[in-house]
């Protein structure tokens, strides 16, 4: 981490002060695993603290709390949604399920694939997007160069950092985070950080 940190630092005037205001970097990961994903949803348009309470609730109705595609499939969407959920994130989840238990989604070969085979495989499920995958590259697989470029902290972030007028598109991003290469994630991470919020899945 080290490495990725010198060479941020030095690519990056702007994003070396970022970092020498967080401090010392400390990404929190997570296991790439059917609940990390079934999190990932509930968190989605979510603040931290909102969703927290409803995957809690959600991880309650099931035994030991161990959220499975099985689990999840014996609930009813009536029950699901009594945990908070929405609608349309019941859907997803048990879309979710279903994708899984029937083999179209598989975990276990995650870790071989490369980044844009990964947001390929897990967008077959609804309501699983760009923004989601990313957010499993980055805090379940450990990817080191992952960029959301369509997280809005992210984008509240570069705008403070770099004195921008306005939020800056995806197409911006990308041209200020060509220095952070091949370290978008930690990059990523100091962001999220300087604008004293955590980020979660």
């Amino acid at each position: 981490m080290r490495k990725a940190i010198l060479h941020l630092k030095k690519a990056d005037p702007v994003l070396s002060s970022v970092i020498e205001r967080v401090g010392r970097y400390g990404i929190q990961y997570r296991e790439p695993t059917f609940e990390t994903l079934v999190r990932s949803i509930v968190y989605q348009q979510l603040s931290g603290r909102v969703a927290s309470v409803i995957f809690s609730r959600l991880a309650g109705l099931v035994p030991r709390g161990k959220l499975t595609p099985q689990a999840i499939l014996k609930l009813t969407p009536a029950r699901m949604r009594k945990a908070g959920l929405s609608k349309q994130k019941t859907v997803y989840i048990r879309d979710l399920a279903r994708k899984t238990t029937r083999g179209a989604l598989k975990f276990e070969g995650l870790t071989d694939m490369a980044d844009h085979e990964v947001i390929e495989h897990l967008t077959q499920v609804k309501g699983i997007g760009v923004w989601t995958a990313h957010m499993f590259l980055l805090f379940a697989l450990q990817r080191p160069d992952v960029l959301p470029t369509g997280d809005l902290g992210i984008r509240m972030a570069i705008r403070k950092a770099y004195g921008l007028e306005a939020l800056p598109q995806a197409k911006h991003i990308e041209e200020i985070a060509v220095r952070w290469r091949p370290y978008c994630s930690v990059a990523t991470w100091y962001l999220w950080r300087s604008l004293e919020g955590q980020a979660e899945i």
